[in-house]
């Protein structure tokens, strides 16, 4: 005759608990991470706004850059080679290059950034075709 074990359940000791961020916000990142690591000569081919914060773009490509280094770092061995080849060394001329968000602004200067004119699409335009009947 068969016995059924019960499977033992797990305790909180069994169970790990999911890495902590090291930085807990996207601006503590920039502050105490991004900005004092990846300095450059500011003007000409690089540009940065203190007002980073009032760039939607830069916000958008920098919280990329804070998530994917978050998870890379706790990878060990080549992880943080391959945020630096996959993820920084892409992003960084982006984003301080010279027709990135910032390029209208100096460190001193903000200027808010250019928003393109939009056209609504006339009524329909989006409507896909209806299937033929079969």
């Amino acid at each position: 005759m068969a016995t059924t074990q019960e499977k033992p359940q797990p305790t909180d000791n069994d169970v790990a608990d999911p890495p902590q961020p090291l930085f807990p916000d996207l601006e503590t990142w920039v502050t105490n991470h991004f900005v004092p690591m990846y300095r450059r000569t500011l003007g000409g081919e690089f540009r940065w706004c203190a007002r980073w914060w009032e760039h939607s773009e830069a916000i958008s490509r920098l919280t990329a850059l804070w998530y994917a280094w978050e998870a890379m770092r706790i990878q060990g061995a080549t992880g943080m080679a391959l945020w630096y080849r996959d993820h920084l060394d892409h992003q960084l001329p982006v984003l301080l290059g010279a027709r990135g968000p910032f390029y209208q602004c100096t460190e001193s200067e903000h200027l808010d950034p250019h928003q393109a004119a939009l056209i609504p699409a006339p009524p329909g335009w989006w409507a896909t075709p209806e299937e033929p009947e079969r």
